[in-house]
């Protein structure tokens, strides 16, 4: 079927002219022929000849670490079947770099992991977008959505790496990138609403003038929005999707805390406490594998101090994206005060021309910044120079909004029927004279004890998933990485699923630090656990961790990995993951008989294959 075509000098802007040609290929197809009975098998990527007949075919991928690239993702395929396209839609990693010369019309959403890293579902895919010998690219038309933390140094590198290199490979850029910050919804939206039409606009004028990658727009400044013409109602398409929840980050619900209790030895240096929160009639489902959003609150002392040290009332009306409250409800509930944005740092620099700190921030030296950094709240920061006066005003334009702390559910939806558990880690610490704390753990272990409310949403992680009740899983969660880990097991017992069940778990010490201990036995005693391999570091005078533990057990672990085993890791990302991953290869490198380069190509295969996973922080 012909495409409307839209000649260049019609009196339209360019976001219009993309719209209205989105509109006249939407509605010629659905003139022309039904909606697709459908949704396509994500996973391969589309190509011109692939789309249903008479619609337009668009490759949808995302890179996703905590489940907000995919949402958007489904919400983008939506919108785009509205659009007169045929989408298909998968993460980084299944599309494979040799197709994507035959793909025409790409839409890119990513997170970043970190520091600047590639999500966990796109390592693959970039390595291959960034090889030497990468195909060129020039009849491709994309556009790159990136997700991200200003509060990283690296903030949406992984958007910024590949929106730049697909125009190094020839490919043009249809919407200027944005880059979204934890406030990411109203951007995104906006953005999704650009980038739909101007990619049915390709085929339908001249093409759209490339931009620069320099360019592109970060969501700080104010995004634009879509082009004041007649909206184009979505319709859902009929393939399976997940339902956006009434209960979100903007829109939380307000959940009952039923029981709060101290995991961990009163000896331990450590505090773990177990929550459960009940669900109520919110409705709400999770799956195991999946997080709780908690929406903290700051501590009233530090507020306090804040609004002394400020030399203002409490009570100080302060105006905020159209809402009017107290400076100290503000304080309280909508900004970070515990974390210093690199904003407010710059700003103190600047302001106090305090030496250390214009060095710091002048030099670009981010390690020695973060070590001066450590353990200092914004309180800290506003008394480098004592004598200064900031406004109120002045101090909340340089913060960041309030964000959501994520947790590992620790329950089963089967098991605890009602109910999602939190298996968490206590941070508190000392700096300076004062005694600090975590904003969300002090918030729920001092202040929310049973019987108290919690604002909360689940944070769905569809890359964290049980595979079919007969297959295999090797899961590797030292401390608090043991919450999914406890859901699953549940879960499996629930279900009665027959696949073997191998669980490597550690802390400090045995006596101390142990937790969920008879529940482990149990499953043991029950026969769901089939192996259990513990590392208690601080036990023996030689630390072992449980990397160590694989390593020992490497003939047979590599026996299960060879028999289909799925291998699951939770825990802390900086260090224990990567030793984890070190271990693996060299115990595929060793028991699977193969080279440094073909073990890599082993683990390589079991990411494409969603059989290694990890939920890492």
């Amino acid at each position: 079927m012909q495409l409307p075509y839209i000649p260049s000098d019609v009196p339209f802007t360019g976001d219009q002219k993309a719209w209205l040609a989105g509109f006249l290929a939407g509605l010629n197809t659905r003139i022309a022929m039904p909606p697709p009975s459908g949704t396509p098998t994500a996973g391969a990527a589309a190509s011109v000849d692939d789309g249903a007949e008479g619609r337009i075919p668009l490759q949808i991928v995302f890179g996703s670490q905590t489940g907000t690239a995919e949402l958007l993702s489904e919400q983008a395929e939506t919108l785009a079947r509205t659009h007169g396209f045929d989408p298909v839609r998968c993460d980084l990693d299944a599309l494979d770099i040799t197709a994507l010369s035959a793909v025409r019309r790409l839409l890119v959403i990513t997170s970043t992991y970190g520091e600047g890293d590639m999500p966990d579902n796109g390592e693959l895919f970039w390595r291959a977008l960034a090889a030497p010998d990468t195909p060129r690219l020039d009849g491709l038309y994309y556009g790159v959505l990136a997700l991200g933390d200003s509060i990283y140094d690296g903030f949406c590198q992984a958007g910024k790496n590949i929106d730049t290199r697909l125009a190094e490979l020839g490919a043009t850029r249809v919407v200027d990138r944005v880059d979204c910050d934890v406030d990411y919804e109203d951007p995104a939206d906006a953005w999704i609403a650009r980038a739909i039409p101007a990619l049915a606009a390709v085929d339908a004028g001249p093409p759209p003038n490339q931009v620069a990658a320099d360019e592109a727009t970060d969501a700080e400044v104010d995004a634009p929005e879509p082009p004041a013409l007649p909206a184009t109602p979505a319709k859902p398409s009929s393939g399976a999707r997940r339902v956006r929840s009434t209960w979100t980050r903007k829109n939380p619900y307000p959940a009952t805390v039923v029981a709060n209790t101290l995991l961990s030895d009163p000896r331990s240096d450590k505090e773990v406490r177990h929550l459960e929160i009940s669900l109520g009639d919110s409705g709400i489902e999770y799956q195991p594998g999946d997080g709780i959003s908690i929406s903290p609150v700051n501590d009233a002392d530090l507020v306090g101090r804040i609004i002394e040290r400020l030399g203002v009332s409490p009570d100080t009306l302060i105006t905020d994206r159209k809402a009017e409250r107290t400076l100290r409800d503000t304080l309280t509930h909508h900004v970070e005060i515990s974390t210093p944005s690199k904003y407010l740092v710059d700003y103190i620099a600047q302001r106090s021309q305090d030496a250390e700190l214009v060095h710091l921030t002048s030099t670009g030296d981010r390690e020695a910044l973060d070590a001066w950094l450590w353990g200092k709240d914004v309180l800290d920061l506003l008394d480098v120079d004592p004598a200064l006066t900031v406004t109120p005003e002045e101090l909340l334009a340089e913060l960041r909004p309030l964000q959501h702390r994520v947790y590992s559910i620790s329950s089963s939806p089967v098991a605890h029927a009602g109910t999602v558990h939190i298996t968490m880690a206590t941070v508190r610490y000392r700096s300076g004279d004062r005694q600090r704390g975590g904003v969300c753990s002090t918030f729920l272990a001092d202040r929310r004890p049973e019987g108290t409310q919690v604002d909360m949403f689940i944070s769905a992680n569809k890359s964290f998933r049980l595979p079919a009740d007969d297959t295999k899983i090797i899961m590797v969660g030292p401390g608090t990485g043991i919450a999914p880990f406890r859901s699953f097991l549940h879960e499996r017992a629930a279900r009665g699923a027959r696949g073997g069940n191998w669980l490597f778990f550690g802390d400090r010490h045995r006596d101390h630090d142990h937790i969920y201990a008879d529940e482990i036995d149990g499953f043991v005693t029950d026969g769901l656990l089939d192996r259990l391999d513990l590392a208690f570091s601080r036990d023996q005078e030689h630390k072992i961790y449980v990397q160590d533990r694989m390593r020992e057990q490497g003939a047979d672990l590599f026996a299960w990995l060879s028999q289909g085993a799925h291998v699951y890791v939770c825990g802390d990302a900086t260090r224990m993951a990567h030793d984890v991953d070190v271990a693996l290869h060299d115990i595929i490198a060793e028991h699977g008989g193969m080279s440094a380069e073909s073990a890599q190509d082993y683990v390589d295969d079991l990411k494409r294959a969603k059989r290694y996973l990890r939920d890492v922080y």
